[in-house]
């Protein structure tokens, strides 16, 4: 998606920066994106490394790094306030992101994120999955017409799809989230799909517990992708949020 515009931040409405999940790109979002236009700005960046996004030479496949570069990205191209919006271990991600961006910060918004309990048997089937799908992807797939749901995948730097899932899944990692959630300073929306067997709600509100002035959404009905399934829902979901947060009712003052 475009990069926005550089407004000046005392007449802006946050710009919502969407964080996609694990071999996943920013074209996760454009569903939701066209419904919540043109109240609401949603940037999606493709996370390096993903989506054909390059990874800069010196980026290391960390939640941390990851974090640190959407805090930068999130200054370098706006100058308002942002409200982080993640989907799985985009979530986390921006949970690193958010103690960097300060003042900035306006909000966080959590699809499909959870957590903070380690759980080693689990955690090892999932790195072994995830290795083979990126052991065995059938690149030439990319040739084939009607692929594009497969782009992403297949296109995924190894080393950063690799190294950002060994990472989420150590027991160090897991363990802080609790703690990083806790530290917000912002409102947080936590919002979990009712047939989400990826990340199931009874997780998503272990963590969401930990952050101060959080609330929880289970929808009815979604499961793991809910901006796919249905935008419409998570778009008024999103919008009845937002137009309560601080900076959003700032700017609407400024508006009328």
């Amino acid at each position: 998606m475009d990069s926005p515009a550089r407004d000046a931040p005392s007449t802006q409405r946050p710009l919502l920066v969407g964080l996609h999940g694990w071999l996943l790109s920013g074209r996760l979002w454009q569903p939701l994106a066209r419904e919540l236009a043109p109240r609401w700005q949603l940037w999606a960046p493709d996370l390096p490394g993903f989506g054909g996004s390059p990874r800069p030479r010196g980026l290391q496949p960390s939640l941390a790094s990851y974090g640190a570069w959407v805090a930068r990205e999130c200054r370098h191209r706006h100058q308002g306030p942002v409200v982080l919006v993640g989907h799985s271990l985009g979530g986390t991600i921006g949970l690193h992101a958010a103690r960097q961006l300060g003042d900035q910060l306006a909000g966080v918004v959590q699809i499909g994120t959870g957590g903070g309990v380690y759980q080693p048997r689990p955690f090892a089937r999932v790195r072994r999955g995830g290795c083979l799908v990126l052991r065995w992807r059938p690149r030439w797939l990319l040739q084939v017409p009607g692929s594009d749901a497969l782009r992403s995948p297949l296109l995924a730097d190894l080393h950063a799809a690799r190294g950002l899932l060994a990472c989420s899944m150590r027991r160090s990692a897991v363990s802080a989230l609790p703690r990083i959630t806790a530290g917000l300073t912002v409102p947080s929306l936590w919002i979990a799909g009712s047939r989400d067997t990826v990340m199931e709600p009874r997780y998503v509100r272990h963590l969401a517990g930990y952050a101060p002035r959080h609330q929880v959404t289970v929808l009815e009905g979604a499961g793991h992708l809910p901006m796919l399934q249905m935008p419409a829902r998570l778009a008024d979901t999103l919008t009845s949020w937002l137009e309560e947060l601080p900076a959003a009712t700032a700017a609407g003052e400024l508006e009328r």
